[in-house]
């Protein structure tokens, strides 16, 4: 197969450098190439790509901003390759990646698989503790690549792989963002496409991100799941209102301590279970604290965004372009 890298970026000239440094180690003996598509950027990576265009068959293209599934899209359509792999612009790609994605796909073919992710030692502790959060099975259940054990993976476009008949099949990612990940991966199972967790196949995944922004972020994930499951009713789940029921949970259990201590001593065995889960991980008491704050915000702002999108259009039935606008690009 001829595999080709296609990497969305705006704004972030830095995070490309550092991308492409790593593709250039990469132990894969076979030619691959790397299509980097600019989103529209004011900062562009144009100088930064030109330095690695003699250590990498790499080709840009800028365009209009129309946000990241429709950039994938356009890199994939000017791709030359018979196997795309979806990155972000903040990851970085250890050294045997491709050359373990090489080996899945002629152990078991699959036309669409997703890799987990993984932080370096160099990264800040609050990108530690947030990465923490995102992957734990103790926080979402391993969806992001953390366990095996679950149902039909879904691949998430940080770290995401797509055949080009598949691609071709299902015409790419959608408007909606974020989201757009899910969405392709159900269109993709409805046209009889399989999807597999490849799970040594990590990246090391920066999310440089604060945490008002990781707040944003998380809120939007939780608007984007009824969104989906209006849109395909057989995928939903009871699990998906976990981060809601969670949240007011623990609201009622503080209100409840004055009559007993039962409940909210749950919530502290869990959360202690979380810090001594990540303590064991990272081995550094700060970066454990931190990562209660970060799964505090994660559950909140999910729990508070699928709540809203719920409302807007289970109860008040609205369209989803018109009741949460936030949620696609024109």
């Amino acid at each position: 197969m001829y595999f080709s890298f296609i990497i969305p970026v705006y704004n972030r000239p830095d995070e490309v450098d550092e991308l492409l440094d790593s593709l250039t180690n990469q132990t894969y003996e076979r030619e691959f190439e790397v299509v980097i598509v600019e989103d529209g950027s004011k900062e562009d990576s144009r100088s930064v790509v030109s330095k690695y265009e003699d250590k990498l068959k790499i080709s840009y293209y800028y365009k209009s901003n129309s946000g990241p599934g429709a950039s994938r899209n356009y890199g994939m359509e000017r791709a030359k390759g018979d196997y795309f792999i979806v990155l972000d612009s903040d990851c970085i790609i250890p050294a045997e990646y491709l050359t373990i994605v090489n080996q899945y796909l002629m152990e078991e073919y699959v036309d669409c698989f997703g890799g987990p992710d993984a932080a370096l030692d160099s990264f800040s502790d609050v990108q530690k503790a947030i990465n923490y959060s995102m992957t734990s099975v103790l926080t979402t259940g391993g969806i992001r690549g953390a366990s095996e054990r679950i149902g039909k993976f879904q691949p998430r476009s940080f770290n995401m792989g797509i055949s080009k008949k598949a691609f071709v099949a299902s015409g790419g990612y959608g408007k909606i963002h974020p989201g757009e990940d899910p969405d392709l991966t159900i269109r993709l199972w409805n046209l009889g496409f399989d999807t597999q967790l490849f799970s040594k196949a990590y990246v090391y995944h920066k999310r440089r991100i604060d945490w008002d922004k990781f707040y944003i972020q998380v809120n939007k994930f939780g608007k984007a799941r009824p969104i989906l499951n209006q849109r395909y009713p057989e995928t939903a789940k009871l699990t998906y209102w976990f981060p809601t029921v969670f949240m007011a949970g623990l609201l009622f259990s503080v209100l409840m301590t004055y009559y007993t201590s039962a409940l909210i001593l749950c919530y502290i065995f869990y959360f202690l279970l979380v810090f001594i889960g990540s303590f064991i991980k990272e081995k550094n008491f700060k970066i454990s604290l931190l990562a209660l704050v970060a799964i505090f915000i994660q559950f909140y702002g999910y729990g508070i965004g699928f709540l809203k999108a719920s409302y807007i259009l289970f109860v008040k039935k609205q369209k989803a372009e018109e009741g949460l606008p936030e949620m696609f690009f024109k």
